[in-house]
């Protein structure tokens, strides 16, 4: 049978590759042309080119390079320090208070650059230092930063859910207002072991600041908490769309860092534009190649047989989620998230819809195990990108991760339970 023998086939290529070192692009553009030549010699390889090409021209795509310009412009003009020291001169204090700080500001980075590895980046650097002078272990930190960005792949504006959206063609902006509640729900469940945490370890306490160190960090803070307004206030008003939304945000990113705070000069403008670029084409190139090796296999009938396999002929909707959350974790914990979104989504996409699973609710569901695979080992891209950034051995990153990596098991079975958590704002 044709489809099962390619099926293996492009298995095989992608696994081969990846064991060479070759970037997941490589695999994902090399694998469809070996089943056109091999398996479908009456199309013309060309054909991939414009599938390609056709995977990156949808409009809400430029919502991507928005967002993350706006993020780029608020990391190098230090907003993840206001927004550091606003939550940290209310709860610094408190018992565990510097790892409630780490969780809410990863929360509130999140609603502003939409990608866990930026929030890493962003909110790793500055609040490791000061958890390591309160007490805190290297190896807890790491772990809880690593954590808590997945509430960025949650949190609007998440680029998960604009993949998906993509994918399945389901409203990004009600995807956008649905990640809030299971945002939320990890935020609460990390503070709350961070407090209890503390108290088993006996973390010692920060120091309280006074009232006049809060009302400076509020001040300092205020424009900066208007980005997570614009985003998710401005799409749930109707005022514009998910893609004006990201247009919005650089302007505002622009002003507040540029004229209001003055943090960054109108020449560094065009270097962080470039920093920006590289990381958008390696995200198209990934969104291209997707579009590529999703269509091979939807031609191939690949995604019918895989669902009836393993889904069986009449699967309840219980049943579907369970597998998906399966299969998006696993994958998610060797392969970039959108690559994964990209591939596993076809698949599993209509055996949901025939279950009665409401498509928003699983687009929570696969962008939460998306952000769960990507901070879980072996191969979770926040974990290489904290050893890069913190300069730390893959070992040592990962060893505090485990009671994370349960906590979020947790909460995507509670997700699955309980739908509402995820619409009750829709």
């Amino acid at each position: 049978m044709i489809d099962t023998s390619m099926f293996y086939t492009l298995l095989a290529i992608m696994f081969i590759l990846l064991f060479l070192n070759f970037p997941m692009m490589i695999p994902l553009i090399v694998a469809p042309i070996v089943g056109i030549l091999v398996y479908f010699q009456h199309i013309e390889p060309m054909f991939l080119i414009q599938q390609m090409m056709q995977g990156i021209s949808p409009y809400v795509l430029l919502a991507v390079p928005l967002f993350i310009f706006a993020a780029d412009i608020m990391s190098v003009g230090k907003t993840s320090t206001r927004l550091l020291d606003f939550v940290g001169a209310f709860v610094g204090h408190l018992r565990g208070g510097y790892a409630i700080t780490t969780c809410a500001a990863c929360t509130l980075f999140g609603s502003i650059s939409g990608s866990t590895q930026a929030t890493v980046v962003a909110i790793g650097r500055p609040m490791r230092e000061r958890l390591l002078k309160v007490g805190y272990k290297d190896a807890s930190a790491i772990a809880l930063i690593i954590n808590s960005s997945d509430v960025a792949l949650l949190i609007p504006p998440s680029i998960g859910f604009i993949i998906y959206a993509l994918v399945t063609g389901t409203s990004v902006g009600s995807l956008f207002i649905a990640g809030i509640g299971p945002g939320l729900v990890v935020f609460l469940t990390f503070a709350v072991y961070s407090y209890i945490y503390a108290k088993v370890r006996n973390i010692p306490l920060a120091e309280k600041v006074s009232w006049a160190t809060r009302l400076k960090a509020s001040k300092e803070a205020l424009f900066p908490m208007g980005f997570p307004i614009i985003v998710i206030g401005g799409i749930y008003s109707g005022i514009f769309s998910p893609t004006e939304a990201a247009g919005v945000s650089v302007l505002y990113a622009l002003v507040l860092e540029v004229v209001i705070f003055k943090s960054i000069h109108i020449k560094e403008i065009p270097n962080i534009a470039l920093s920006t670029g590289l990381v958008t084409s390696a995200v198209f190139v990934l969104v291209a190649g997707g579009q590529a090796f999703t269509w091979i296999i939807s031609y191939a009938r690949i995604p019918p047989m895989i669902t009836e396999t393993v889904l069986g002929t009449d699967p309840s909707a219980f049943y579907v989620l369970a597998m998906v959350s399966i299969f998006f974790f696993i994958g998610c914990m060797f392969v970039d998230p959108i690559v994964v979104i990209f591939i596993l989504t076809p698949i599993f996409y209509r055996a949901a819809m025939q279950a009665g699973i409401d498509p928003i609710h699983l687009g929570v569901i696969i962008t939460f195990q998306a952000a769960l695979g990507s901070a879980t080992p072996p191969f979770g891209v926040d974990i290489f990108t904290a050893s890069a950034v913190f300069n730390r051995p893959y070992l040592d990153v990962i060893r505090g991760t485990p009671p994370y990596i349960i906590m979020l098991v947790a909460i995507s079975i509670l997700l699955i339970i309980f739908p509402q958590i995820s619409l009750f704002l829709l």
